[in-house]
């Protein structure tokens, strides 16, 4: 897939709005503020509230449907990680002494709105359920 494939907005369908939604709930689970869930997803100001009100309205990009997945495979390696939901949703809040995260909370790299960080926060995090790259 090319980068320009990669900005093109996806086929209108139910699945971007319902992940949406999903990510929607797990960011705020984890204690993010509008603005680290516009850079996360990298969406204007103006389409964050208006995906917040209705998620079915979403006309999203390939590579913020990949930014989806990647929140949803944290949070799902997370779940498998810990039992405790104050763990499950508390860990990316916390500050990380990993040399990759520097004392920064996964939370604040990922607010970067790099997607690399993304990534990254995902292999460190899937690292720990035991999940081999």
């Amino acid at each position: 897939m090319t980068n320009a494939q990669k900005l093109e907005p996806v086929e209108k369908s139910r699945a971007p709005g319902v992940g949406l939604k999903t990510v929607f709930t797990i960011l705020d689970r984890w204690g993010c503020t509008p603005e680290q869930v516009q850079k996360i997803l990298q969406i204007s100001r103006p389409a964050y509230y208006k995906y917040r009100k209705n998620p079915a309205q979403a006309n999203l990009t390939h590579d913020q449907i990949e930014r989806l997945s990647y929140l949803v495979n944290i949070h799902g390696s997370l779940r498998m990680i810990f039992e405790n939901p104050k763990n499950v949703y508390g860990f990316m809040g916390l500050k990380n002494d990993n040399p990759y995260f520097n004392g920064k909370s996964p939370l604040e790299v990922i607010s970067t709105g790099q997607f690399s960080a993304l990534y990254e926060t995902f292999k460190r995090i899937d690292v720990l359920r035991g999940g081999l790259w």
